[in-house]
């Protein structure tokens, strides 16, 4: 049974999980069936959605509202990674228009959070993505730096990430505002996936 916002028994995360699996499932497929990591030129692709999504939500980790209700989320922030990553491949970050939020902006949390929550999610699935690139010759320290886990291990970075969102103290209205944000995020993942990977 899909979740509701009024559907309180459950954690803000697990809600997110289901009102988002729809759009969410859209991008993995998308991603996949591009064959990202068929070979190094598909992969640069890959590298250039990453890295536009990454810059899209850069602003989000240096907002003191946010690194405030979660613990470290500075060092989370893996655009100098993607970066890094481009350059190991003699790649250019790719040209683009303004980042979906900027530094300086007035954010709004509860939108915010349903952006941090799809972007700090995509570090679990990125053990499986990491395997596909080591096929490629790439590794932690060269070309799939953003893919490679925490010290701590993808599972508990994530549990420190979900247990900071489920611990906001948010309205009926901000919780329909973080599911939105969520829903915008992977809109946005595949408006650059289809800009990129075709």
């Amino acid at each position: 049974m899909t979740a509701t916002i009024a559907d309180l028994s459950t954690s803000r995360a697990k809600r997110l999980k289901a009102l988002t699996q729809h759009v969410h499932e859209r991008v993995d497929r998308s991603i996949m069936s591009a064959a990202s990591f068929d070979d190094l030129d598909r992969y640069k692709r890959f590298l250039a959605v990453q890295y536009l999504f990454h810059r899209d939500v850069a602003a989000l980790y240096e907002d003191a509202r946010l690194q405030a209700l979660v613990p470290g989320l500075r060092s989370r922030q893996r655009l100098a990674l993607v970066t890094a990553d481009l350059a190991d491949l003699q790649t250019a970050p790719p040209s683009a228009a303004a980042p979906s939020f900027a530094s300086g902006d007035t954010l709004d949390v509860p939108t915010a959070l349903g952006w941090l929550y799809v972007v700090e999610g995509s570090n679990m699935g990125a053990a499986l993505l990491r395997k596909e690139a080591a096929k490629l010759g790439l590794s932690d320290s060269h070309g799939a730096r953003h893919l490679a886990p925490a010290p701590e291990g993808p599972a508990a970075h994530w549990r420190t990430f979900t247990s900071a969102l489920d611990s906001a103290a948010l309205n009926a209205g901000e919780e329909g505002r973080v599911t939105d944000g969520a829903i915008a995020a992977f809109v946005r993942v595949l408006n650059h996936v289809d800009a990129n990977l075709g």
